[in-house]
């Protein structure tokens, strides 16, 4: 596992979704979400799509920009529930200085807090990998000033786009009820 002695961030933020618990469904609205839905999340947003991993499971494709590095995460489903649900990826890295990897985990919940509201959580863990502590120390980076400067960076993205995922979510678990009274 990762120790917290390699995390970067544990970034948490939380909004509100106008919508009844038992209509929510996270795994659903990750896995099949629009590309534009994705970008309309978060300026930083560039691509998004879902495929399987190799052993069968559910796989989020992300790709984003922060802090100046382009992203491509590779978030595959560890905890598929309705309310909760956890991605792992070893994320690309592009830097001005090179390629290398990130660890993060994704986690995405809600909790009840009446009949037709829900709070939604976004929390972003990340971890420098081996490879990225050995990519750090060959261009003679301190990793402690590499965790402190990226950081904000972190923090802000995942403030910024929490809201925004929040809303698509409720839109799509209000047109998931309209379909279901239509029917």
């Amino acid at each position: 596992m990762h120790s917290i002695e390699n995390q970067i961030v544990d970034s948490s933020f939380s909004a509100i979704i106008n919508a009844p618990i038992e209509y929510i469904d996270i795994p659903t609205w990750c896995f099949g979400l629009p590309e534009k839905e994705y970008q309309g999340c978060s300026p930083a947003h560039i691509a998004a799509g879902s495929t399987t991993a190799p052993d069968g499971r559910r796989m989020s494709i992300n790709v984003e920009t922060i802090g100046g590095s382009l992203m491509v995460q590779h978030y595959i489903e560890t905890l598929g529930d309705k309310d909760h649900l956890i991605l792992d990826s070893d994320s690309d890295v592009f830097t001005p200085t090179g390629r290398t990897t990130i660890h993060v985990t994704w986690e995405l919940s809600v909790k009840k807090l009446d009949e037709t509201r829900c709070e939604f959580t976004n929390r972003v863990r990340s971890y420098a990998t081996a490879e990225m502590l050995a990519f750090l120390d060959r261009q003679g980076i301190p990793f402690d000033i590499f965790r402190t400067q990226r950081q904000p960076m972190s923090i802000a993205h995942n403030k910024g786009e929490t809201p925004l995922f929040a809303a698509s979510i409720e839109r799509a678990t209000l047109r998931s009820i309209s379909s279901t009274k239509a029917a």
